[in-house]
């Protein structure tokens, strides 16, 4: 089974403009929006941003958001956390994920 590898930087700026940005914002302080600021993403438990109403699922999933979680979840977010209401289909391709997660493990520590 493949697992996480650093990706490309810009093409995963371009999925996360194209199929995150809708729902999610990347700096500290920007608050959160449909879905949660991913600010300070990696090291955090699932179901922890202030502020933002989670589904029981995903605040008792109780997993840490890191590279090979994410690479999971953002697979197929409802398989692997059933019950969330992330309304995404996910990313089928590993490349997809390996540059997405590349560009928010950058993006999200600033």
């Amino acid at each position: 089974m493949a697992g996480f590898e650093d990706g490309d930087t810009k093409k995963g700026a371009n999925l996360f403009k194209t199929r995150c940005a809708q729902c999610h914002n990347l700096k500290e302080g920007e608050g959160n929006k449909i879905g949660p600021n991913l600010h300070g993403l990696f090291g955090r438990k699932t179901g922890q941003v202030e502020g933002f109403s989670y589904t029981d699922a995903n605040k008792q999933k109780g997993i840490t958001w890191e590279e090979k979680t994410l690479f999971e979840y953002l697979e197929n977010p409802k398989k692997y956390i059933p019950g969330t209401k992330m309304a995404f289909g996910g990313l089928k391709k590993a490349k997809d994920r390996n540059d997405l997660i590349t560009f928010l493990r950058e993006e999200t520590s600033k």
